[in-house]
């Protein structure tokens, strides 16, 4: 029977990575989600499916959704996963 250790100072670096990628994955939706509303206010005017920058600013605000959606799951499956460990510890 083998058993598996981990040592404590991996245990630090995959948390900072972790908090660096969901800090990172906020600052791209929020700047994405800029753009988005600068490409729909820039030609809003012309209020049609032939006006590409309306079209790709739409995009751009859906895609920001996506990426903040993603990353709330990202922080939330991490923030749960160390609960459950802070838990087995205490047990």
């Amino acid at each position: 029977m083998t058993t598996k250790t981990v040592t404590v100072s991996s245990v630090r670096h995959n948390e900072r990575d972790v908090q660096r990628l969901v800090n990172w994955m906020t600052g791209a939706a929020w700047s994405i989600l800029t753009i988005g509303i600068l490409l729909c206010l820039s030609n809003v005017q012309h209020f049609s499916d032939r006006n590409p920058s309306l079209m790709v600013g739409l995009g751009f605000l859906v895609g920001s959704v996506f990426i903040y959606v993603i990353r709330t799951a990202i922080h939330l499956v991490h923030s749960r996963m160390q609960q459950s460990d802070s838990d087995d510890i205490q047990l």
